[in-house]
């Protein structure tokens, strides 16, 4: 199958680049075939994007949008080049396919299916600086003179200068919203401003961070001396244990001896009771013979 599947539209995603802000871009699919068609978006640089959504179903002859959003970065590239790109696979599915129905074995190279291959680039535009006109005493002043001055030394030295101070500490207080997203969600870390200005509030959440982990750590160690009190209870409750199974068993071995001696007698005396043999021989022959001397 060799028939296109979607038009792309824009075929180069334009980010507007201002440091520590987000920039979005929207880029949208049609579907030109007479199929279900789905789709996946991947990047070369997933921490630094966010797309929603990412992967999707396009219905025959219909449309999908998707957006794609920069995250925040702390400086701009050289000459405001960018080497980023992204790849819009897209497969044709049956009929009444749904997003949860979707796989990563759909799009694998290797699933001898038809897969549709699209390449955008990524362009990075430099913010439009409109001078802000404030009336003062009745006289309009142009408030926007610094940020001219700052465009033009960087269009002679050809690097960005850093934004004032009071923009950054702006930005500090508002940081970019994270946005989170499947296999192509960037980092959930918020890249602090390289500013020296510390804000009270961070401060005292520190301070608070601090004694709670200081507390933490005592009620750690309270508990530790605990379990070693426990622990030398515990051995020596095992060791008059021992003891006492030793003295049982010296008892049980004495009790023993006793038992066997109180045998060995009972047998001395069952032999001695009644009359020797002898003895009844001899008693029987006196009486015989009593009796014949008495017959005579």
């Amino acid at each position: 199958m060799s028939a296109k599947l979607v038009e792309i539209e824009p075929r180069e995603l334009k980010f507007t680049f201002e440091v520590k802000k987000q920039s979005s871009c929207a880029v949208h699919l049609a579907n030109i075939s007479d199929q279900y068609v789905a789709f996946k978006v991947k990047t070369t640089s997933p921490k630094k994007y966010c797309v929603r959504p990412n992967i999707g179903i396009i219905k025959p002859k219909s449309t999908c949008d998707f957006t794609v959003t920069m995250q925040a970065q702390r400086s701009a590239p050289s000459e405001m080049q960018c080497k980023d790109k992204f790849l819009i696979q897209s497969t044709v599915v049956s009929f009444g396919t749904t997003e949860e129905d979707i796989t990563p074995g759909m799009f694998a190279k290797d699933s001898g299916m038809y897969i549709e291959e699209n390449k955008l680039k990524v362009v990075l535009i430099s913010p439009p600086h409109s001078p802000v006109l404030l009336p003062v005493n009745g006289v309009s002043k142009q408030e926007g003179s610094y940020d001219t001055s700052i465009q033009k030394e960087k269009m002679l030295s050809g690097i960005e200068n850093l934004p004032p101070t009071h923009k950054l500490s702006k930005d500090v207080e508002d940081p970019p919203k994270v946005v989170e997203d499947m296999e192509l969600s960037p980092s959930n870390d918020v890249i602090n401003s390289p500013t020296k200005y510390v804000e009270p509030r961070l401060v005292k959440d520190l301070e608070g961070t601090k004694l709670k982990s200081l507390k933490d750590i005592e009620e750690l160690k309270s508990k530790m001396n605990t379990l070693d009190s426990e622990l030398i209870e515990a051995e020596s409750t095992i060791i008059k244990l021992k003891e006492e199974r030793s003295t049982t068993i010296q008892e049980k071995e004495r009790l023993k001896q006793e038992l066997a001696v109180l045998r060995r007698k009972n047998g001395v005396r069952r032999v001695q009771v009644g009359f020797p043999a002898l003895f009844v021989c001899m008693v029987a022959l006196t009486s015989l013979a009593i009796g014949y001397l008495l017959r005579v």
